[in-house]
Parts: structure tokens; C-alpha cells; sequence
């Protein structure tokens, strides 16, 4: 019986730890080829433009958990404040100057830091966070993403411009807003 059961415990251990090795699967292609055909590279009224490469127009990236983004900011240009539900953000500053920061979840605290280039900053998964050119000429950066579709939730679009739209009365208590301000910014941040 004990000659049975040193092979019957190493059966299981075998079948155990294939079972709890989980990762994802490998990709479906060794390669994608990519295609030109980009929006065009205007400054948005932030006076941003945002390159985004990510498993919606580069499918290659399908399994891979990364994703990326070229971030064009005109002087004093603005991302702002959003959050990734599904990725952390890492952000390499190329050109210019930035001030970059994210507000933890509680106690809601603020961290910032004056990104030059070469500096890097890392954003936690789902926090609200934003960057601004503080300098005079134009900046660049790149962030990339542990995921192949982060998402992103801009604040104030969402809060102010959801369709159909949030109940103005639910918005002015819990911005502590007059009824003016909120039907202004809601009408400011419409979809269009």
C-alpha cells in the first residue's frame, strides 16, 4: 500500500499544480501589422491631443495586458482630471514641463510632482488623477498601461455630460452647487 501511494501523491501534485498556474493565454498571432489611419492630430479645447494605441485599433495587442498613449500638450494644456478603472498609468514626460498628480481614495490626498523630461510618474489603477503643462512651449509624453484597454472616465464628462442626464437636483447637493452652475455645466459638457 505505501509503494501505491508515493505515485497517487505525486499524480495529484502534478494535477494540483498545472491547475494553479494561471496566466493568460498566449497570444493568437506572432505579430500585427500596424495601419495608418489615425485621427488627425489636432489640440483639443483642454489644448490636448491623445494618440491612443491600444486592442480597439491595434488588435495585435488582443491578450498581450499593455497599452499606450502619446499625449501632445499645447502650452498650458490640460488632461483633465480622469480615471482608468482597468490600468495603472505610467507616464514618461519626452518634452516640456508638467505638474502631475493623483488624490488617493481616503483620506483624499493629493500627490503632485513637477515632471521635467525624462521624469516619470506612476498613476495607481482607478484614481482620479490629471497632468498640465505648466510651461510655455508644448510637451509630449507617453504613458503606457499594464492593460489592453484601460478605459478612461473623465470626471466632469461624465458627471455633467451623461446621457440621458444626472438629476440636477441630485448634482447641486452633492456639488453643493446653485441650480444655475449645474444647468451651465451641464449644458457645457453635453455630448455632442
Amino acid at each position: 500500500m505505501k509503494g501505491v501511494s508515493f505515485p497517487v501523491t505525486i499524480a495529484i501534485l502534478a494535477l494540483a499544480s498545472s491547475l494553479a498556474s494561471a496566466y493568460d493565454p498566449s497570444p493568437l498571432q506572432d505579430f500585427c501589422v500596424a495601419i495608418n489611419n489615425f485621427k488627425s492630430g489636432e489640440i483639443n479645447k483642454n489644448g490636448l491631443n491623445i494618440t491612443l494605441v491600444n486592442v480597439d485599433n491595434l488588435p495585435g495587442l488582443n491578450t498581450i495586458g499593455i497599452s499606450l498613449a502619446r499625449i501632445n500638450y499645447a502650452p498650458y494644456g490640460l488632461n483633465p482630471p480622469h480615471t482608468h478603472p482597468r490600468g495603472i498609468e505610467l507616464l514618461v514626460d519626452i518634452e516640456g514641463t508638467l505638474l502631475a498628480g493623483f488624490v488617493t481614495s481616503d483620506p483624499n490626498k493629493l500627490f503632485t510632482k513637477v515632471l521635467n523630461k525624462g521624469d516619470v510618474f506612476i498613476f495607481p489603477i482607478g484614481l482620479i488623477h490629471f497632468q498640465i503643462n505648466i510651461g510655455e512651449i508644448a510637451a509630449l509624453a507617453f504613458a503606457s498601461f499594464n492593460s489592453q484597454n484601460p478605459r478612461l472616465i473623465t470626471i466632469a464628462n461624465t458627471v455633467f455630460g451623461s446621457n440621458p442626464p444626472i438629476n440636477s437636483d441630485v448634482l447641486i447637493k452633492a456639488f453643493q452647487l446653485e441650480k444655475g452652475v449645474v444647468e451651465y455645466l451641464q449644458k457645457a459638457f453635453a455630448p455632442n
